[in-house]
């Protein structure tokens, strides 16, 4: 399988790193729009999103993922390159360890050391970073993002957009709203509302955002 990655910083650098160590992947480009032009850097092609397209056409068996760690950009992306769900590889670290009745969606990416357990369930373009650990029967939504170190203990419902900020703990039963985030540390032990920054143990709203405004974000160019 040919892998190309849209979005060329640092979470790109760490996903890289993900794909090379599995033998029957090969990474074949770097897109991002920082990069106006189309060139080669040693093997792999870096150029603009916008050279999606052409990449298709070059590569046989061609599969995106979108190295970027905020949530609202990655689905701008994704409903700007308008693919559908095939043309997205779900990237899992090796050392990571997920329950065979798990469920894992398209693009999503599972980090080193992270722990996916007895059935739960992993939507589109998630990432679970680093030593997170998602235990049984959770629900996490598309365009989610667990930090490293992050744990959602059993029966957690995260909508979608959710970001979980490092060390972050959920507990038991819990249901996170939809592009609502989570401060770094954090202990949720009640439920937070749609569109929401909540921090402190425990964890406390401490503000809220327009529904207009994340909207706008989640599509502006």
């Amino acid at each position: 399988m040919n892998i190309v990655l849209i979005g060329d910083g640092g979470h790109g650098k760490v996903v890289q790193d993900l794909v090379l160590l599995h033998k029957n992947i090969k990474l074949v480009a770097f897109l991002d729009d920082k990069h106006t032009e189309v060139c080669k850097k040693g093997n792999l092609i870096v150029g603009p999103i916008s050279f999606a397209d052409t990449i298709m056409s070059m590569f046989q068996d061609v599969k995106f993922v979108i190295s970027i760690g905020d949530n609202q950009v990655r689905k701008k992306i994704i409903n700007k390159l308008n693919l559908p769900h095939i043309y997205y590889a779900t990237l899992i670290h090796p050392t990571a360890t997920i329950s065979p009745s798990a469920a894992i969606g398209y693009g999503s990416v599972i980090m080193a050391h992270a722990v996916i357990d007895a059935d739960s369930h992993i939507g589109d373009h998630v990432i679970i970073n680093t030593s997170s650990v998602v235990e049984h029967d959770n629900i996490v939504g598309d365009f989610v993002h667990l930090s490293p170190s992050a744990t959602l203990t059993g029966a957690v419902k995260i909508q979608e957009g959710v970001h979980i900020g490092a060390g972050a703990t959920v507990i038991p039963n819990i249901e996170i709203g939809q592009w609502s985030v989570i401060g770094a540390g954090s202990a949720v032990i009640n439920p937070i509302p749609p569109n929401t920054t909540a921090v402190g143990v425990p964890a406390k709203v401490k503000e809220k955002h327009k529904m207009e405004e994340v909207i706008c974000e989640s599509v502006q160019e």
